[in-house]
């Protein structure tokens, strides 16, 4: 179906990879994963033929339909959520449009009018036989928490995670043969990602996706593409498959290359001590020609790095926590109404729900960055709060280099520990250099894990902090949150960072409903059907 051959890619001086053969076949799912940097956007955009690759050539099976997930959320303000999806078959959407003009403003005496409406209808029928394009959209659309009402309402008029819905829903609508996928669950809630699932799964082509949500991977993906090492190698299962056997492999080579080092040593002393003996030379000539023979490879450095991330409380917590009580807040709709909890010591808690239901508008009151209409925030008197606000990448910014940039914060705080802390989150000595303003968001959500930190705050208030963050970041700030002494709030989509710390659970739903769960996620889940 798509087979890439002798694949290389370089830009300037670097090298991402080189002569990549992989052949990807029908009815196969592969998740695209690799360290950020390693190239994996790129090889998606070369395949999708976005991007040209330096040398190397990809061949796809002709006919085939290929779709590519859209990244600017921004491209489609004019079109009517309807037809932003239809535009994804854009030879049926261009039909349908001439006609609909041709039927109001063409004039039927012209020949040449009735010649092109049944050449626009012909166009239909090849690419909607059943003539459902309306009917298939509307339950895409509803699918995705868009009610009928709201069909014809122009894309300007949605948020950027609904923008985002309505891409995927564009790329899917048409059923394309091969499917390209860069972090389709970036900015969905969680039961949109479940229906993505479910969708994907039912794909009978070749897909191709790229996310740092484990869950995600591991439901949909029949076999993984690893970039690493510049280069691209294929295993078969999910993300879990692949990571048992990926660290199989880089222990049997550790192994076998301790052996043969362990054999270089015993041969070179024998060569040292017996080389100028004249009853053991001949041994020793044995064993100077085995030792120039013997190939010792260096194992291969992996593009890959887990960050350690460690929270540490400067101060013990109190019997009291915090409070909410009573609080309201509404933008053009009532988002809180006499919203009320109470914090308890010890609690760890994920904020879940749709997106636009009040968890971010939540925190923000908490943290104090918003005022309610009515109602209170009480903190306890030993609580000493850091906040990871969601709109980090535009809070980072400027001229000033990382440890500078942290520096403001706490002017006393001493630069060794500083680049320390910058250390342990991947900045090595040449990345602290660079400005905050030329990071990536990754690495700007990197920077405000390294500021908390830093603060030694006793109740961290995070609002998804695992966007642009690595699997391996994800993974390090799970086990971060779950070591911390202190308390934790935190907005979150990513199933697995749920899994790894929370020990309560309170959902807001789309009807203004609480519910407020004592346990971890998988006991939630079992008790309310999640």
């Amino acid at each position: 179906m798509l087979e890439v051959n002798n694949l290389s890619m370089r830009f300037s001086s670097q090298l991402l990879f080189e002569d990549i053969n992989l052949k990807l076949d029908v009815g196969k799912r592969y998740g695209l994963i690799g360290a950020n940097g390693a190239g994996k956007s790129t090889f998606m955009k070369i395949l999708s033929g976005e991007l040209e690759q330096t040398s190397g050539n990809i061949s796809i099976q002709s006919g085939l339909k290929v779709g590519t997930l859209s990244q600017n959320q921004y491209a489609y303000e004019d079109f009517t959520l309807k037809d932003a999806v239809m535009y994804g078959n854009k030879r049926l959407y261009d039909a349908i449009k001439e006609k609909e003009d041709l039927y109001v403003n063409g004039d039927f005496e012209d020949e040449k009018v009735n010649d092109r409406l049944s050449e626009l209808e012909i166009i239909c029928s090849e690419e909607d036989p059943t003539y459902e394009v309306d009917v298939n959209i509307e339950k895409i659309l509803c699918a995705l928490d868009f009610p009928v009402e709201v069909h014809n309402d122009l894309m300007s008029s949605l948020t950027g995670g609904d923008k985002f819905k309505i891409l995927l829903a564009q790329v899917l609508y048409p059923k394309p043969d091969i499917l390209f996928l860069d972090e389709p669950t970036n900015n969905l809630d969680l039961e949109a990602i479940s229906w993505l699932e479910e969708q994907l799964k039912k794909h009978e082509g070749t897909m191709v996706v790229i996310s740092h949500d484990r869950h995600f991977l591991n439901s949909v993906c029949t076999n993984i593409l690893d970039v690493d090492f510049r280069k691209i190698r294929e295993f078969t299962g999910n993300y879990d498959d692949w990571y048992i056997a990926a660290n199989l492999i880089t222990k049997q080579q550790e192994l076998e290359q301790g052996k043969k080092l362990k054999e270089k040593e015993e041969l070179e002393a024998f060569v040292r001590r017996f080389s100028a003996n004249a009853s053991k030379a001949k041994q020793a000539t044995s064993r100077q020609k085995r030792l120039e023979k013997l190939d010792i490879e260096d194992l291969q450095v992996s593009t890959r790095r887990d960050p350690s991330i460690i929270f540490k409380a400067k101060r013990d917590i109190g019997n009291e926590v915090l409070e909410v009580i009573n609080v309201n807040k509404s933008y053009d709709e009532e988002v809180l109404k006499d919203f009320s909890f109470k914090v308890e010591k010890d609690d760890k808690i994920a904020l879940i729900g749709a997106n636009g239901v009040g968890k971010t508008t939540l925190l923000n009151i908490i943290m104090g960055e918003l005022k309610p209409e009515s109602g209170e925030v009480k903190w306890g008197a030993t609580i000493e709060p850091s906040y990871f606000p969601q709109n980090t990448t535009e809070i980072i910014d400027g001229d000033d280099l990382l440890f500078a940039w942290l520096q403001q914060y706490d002017a006393n705080k001493d630069l060794d520990e500083i680049r320390k802390c910058l250390g342990r989150m991947l900045f090595t000595g040449e990345d602290q250099k660079k400005s905050v303003k030329s990071l990536s968001g990754g690495e700007k959500h990197r920077m405000m894990l390294s500021k908390m930190m830093l603060q030694k705050g006793n109740f961290l208030a995070l609002d998804e902090p695992d966007n642009h963050l690595d699997l391996e970041a994800i993974i390090a700030l799970g086990e971060g949150l779950f070591k911390f002494p202190g308390n934790v709030i935190c907005v979150t989509h990513d199933r697995e960072l749920i899994d790894a710390f929370a020990n309560r659970i309170i959902e807001f739903k789309a009807d203004g409903s609480i519910i407020d769960f004592k346990g971890d996620y998988e006991k939630y889940k079992e008790e309310h059907g999640a």
